[in-house]
């Protein structure tokens, strides 16, 4: 009796039911994150980036419960987290500023501070307009060796002495395509100096020449050790991508694409259910912001430079119990 041998041959998706498929799970998702089509198509990207990395820490990550930990409520409770490791979220600040709509972040006053840091390069809380600091500072308004201090630490180079961002910004006009552009702020030789050690610590730039754009375009990696979700992430987020578009204007670049890396992403145990709230909020375009064109020199842009328009976002979030 003749074997007859069936060969099954099992060829490759199409590129059309590939992209079926990725609708698919696009459609599975936003149901499940409580979200409609239409809501899906109004959502700012850092809106989306948001309620994804929340889900994602909510349903995937780790609890330090029960285990030793430094952080501590006002009240002298242990704040336990759920976290995740090395979180990768991409902003294109070339596509919309990435503000949240879920709530609305304080751009002016996240401004202040990031021209505190590294325009006015302090360490004084009594230099900046509001009042993050004032449980790090001390009697003087010192947060000691951290933060604007190391900024304006002068370093010698071959072309002389300069601090970290007059090496950056001598970098960008003078070597925009060098792989050698950044700042660390984690001073290990400071750190018993520094009433709190940098959790935003690390700034690389990129430069590249897009096709078809006369201007160069600006990108950046902000790292970050450790980052308090629901406090702090949209607001260093504004900052750094603020931060972009200064170094950018300053140098006659476009800016590009911030990538935020955060080693230790986490959500305190007693701000879960303010996040579980936060992301079934209705959402809304991305807000217009930008910085005044006429400004040129990166030490004379102000509060008063940066412009917000159509900014509508949810209610905001208040008595935020901040872990020390």
């Amino acid at each position: 009796m003749a074997e007859y041998l069936l060969l099954i041959i099992a060829y490759p998706p199409s590129a059309r039911e590939r992209q079926t498929v990725r609708t698919q799970k696009q459609r599975h998702d936003r149901l499940s994150a409580g979200k409609t089509e239409s809501e899906e198509m109004t959502m700012s990207l850092a809106d989306h980036v948001f309620i994804s990395m929340c889900k994602d820490v909510l349903e995937n990550g780790t609890s330090t419960e029960g285990e030793k930990v430094r952080p501590v409520w006002e009240d002298g409770t242990a704040a336990y987290t759920i976290k995740k490791f090395g979180v990768v979220n991409r902003y294109d600040l070339r596509k919309e500023f990435p503000a949240l709509t879920l709530r609305k972040t304080a751009l002016k006053s996240a401004f202040d501070e990031i021209l505190w840091i590294w325009q006015r390069k302090s360490n004084n809380i009594h230099d900046l307009h509001s009042h993050i600091w004032d449980s790090w500072a001390d009697e003087t308004g010192s947060i000691g060796k951290a933060y604007g201090y190391q900024m304006s630490v002068k370093h010698e180079y071959k072309e002389g002495m300069m601090d970290q961002v007059d090496r950056v910004l001598y970098d960008l006009k003078n070597n925009p395509y060098s792989r050698r552009i950044m700042t660390n702020i984690y001073v290990h030789q400071d750190l018993h100096e520094m009433h709190l050690y940098p959790c935003a610590y690390s700034v690389t730039f990129n430069v590249t020449k897009e096709p078809g754009c006369e201007k160069l375009t600006l990108n950046a990696i902000l790292n970050q050790r450790s980052q308090d979700i629901l406090a702090a992430n949209n607001w260093n987020v504004c900052q750094y991508a603020l931060l972009v578009h200064m170094f950018a204007q300053s140098c006659g670049m476009q800016a590009g694409e911030l990538v935020h890396v955060i080693a230790d992403c986490h959500i305190y145990d007693r701000h879960v259910p303010v996040i579980q709230e936060l992301i079934q909020r209705p959402v809304y375009p991305a807000p217009t912001v930008y910085l005044n064109p006429e400004v040129r020199d990166f030490y004379q842009f102000t509060v008063d430079d940066l412009v917000v328009e159509n900014y509508q976002a949810g209610p905001q979030v208040k008595n935020i119990p901040i872990a020390i």
